[in-house]
């Protein structure tokens, strides 16, 4: 038999459908302490679970953005490009 897999792509099949996204979605600048959704975009995704979380912007490394979101009652933060952010 074959053994199931449970990689972190599993269960996602409608949830990571892309869609066509704008040149100025890649283009647009954040602060610090400004409040983002986490939306992902393109192919080079974060783990899907925290697909639709609201975080806030921490720091800022070189063309990405550190987006403090709450994950389980604990505060992570996860470094994410602008394509991936909404305001």
């Amino acid at each position: 038999m074959v053994v199931k897999s449970y990689g972190k792509m599993r269960g996602t099949r409608f949830k990571m459908q892309m869609e066509k996204i704008s040149l100025t979605r890649f283009m647009q600048e954040f602060r610090v302490g400004e409040v983002v959704k986490v939306d992902f975009a393109s192919h080079r995704m974060p783990h899907p679970k925290f697909q639709g979380l609201t975080g806030k912007i921490t720091e800022i490394k070189g063309s990405g953005y550190g987006v403090e979101v709450k994950d389980g009652g604990k505060a992570k933060v996860i470094f994410l490009r602008p394509e991936h952010l909404k305001r």
